[in-house]
């Protein structure tokens, strides 16, 4: 296996746990035992932490190396002031760049998706693969590779900010009809409508975190 390999799949392996809350925020990430849980060696492991760096999702802590990032409230909030930035612009551009056949299958899809949540954890995953499908056609109509580029990295941290809060079938079946207002809004051509409803589903989805998220989480991690 080439270094570069060695490395993808050191970042992806890392950077998944990071999102899944399996290293929380604080953790020390030791170069000899994050290679040997790897299986890889510590050329590569360092690039993907580099790579992890970037992404802003391990900091420097001074004696300590390197330590997944704090994430707490405060981030969220800041967090979700970039991303009305960009995902309602990224809708307005949507609109007016898409391809009809991707959201008709996604107006489908949402349709259909509130008839068949429940508090089964299968139901919750099939529906972020819809969201992920959704964010990939955004992507893909937009076509501007460094406006997508800053929506795929912030994406790390929105789904981080998921775990803050617990999951409620409540509001997974009015963030489908709010993605299904936005994708019927870019088969119209609308932009205003689209980045209106995006704005919309945006404010319920922070309003979500902050009303359910653990008291732990309401201030800065040590």
């Amino acid at each position: 296996m080439s270094t570069e390999r060695a490395s993808d799949r050191a970042y992806a392996s890392l950077r998944a746990a990071i999102v899944d809350w399996e290293l929380e925020p604080g953790t020390v990430l030791q170069e000899v035992e994050q290679a040997a849980r790897l299986g890889v060696s510590r050329t590569p492991l360092r690039e993907a932490l580099s790579r992890l760096a970037s992404d802003g999702l391990v900091e420097p802590l001074p004696g300590r190396g390197l330590v997944v990032s704090a994430f707490s409230l405060e981030d969220v909030a800041q967090l979700y002031e970039l991303r009305a930035a960009l995902e309602t612009h990224a809708a307005r551009l949507a609109a007016a760049r898409h391809r009809a056949e991707p959201f008709q299958e996604l107006e489908a899809a949402f349709t259909r998706v509130a008839d068949v949540l429940d508090d089964d954890d299968e139901a919750h995953h099939g529906y972020y693969a819809l969201v992920a499908r959704f964010d990939a056609a955004i992507d893909e109509a937009v076509g501007n590779r460094f406006l997508v580029a800053d929506l795929q990295s912030m994406r790390a941290h929105l789904a981080r900010a998921r775990r803050l809060s617990r999951r409620s079938q409540q509001r997974l079946t009015s963030a489908a009809a709010e993605h299904l207002a936005i994708v019927r809004a870019i088969l119209d051509g609308d932009g205003e409508l689209a980045a209106n409803a995006t704005h919309v589903h945006l404010s319920n989805a922070l309003r979500s975190i902050r009303q359910t998220a653990p008291a732990a989480h309401a201030s800065e991690h040590d």
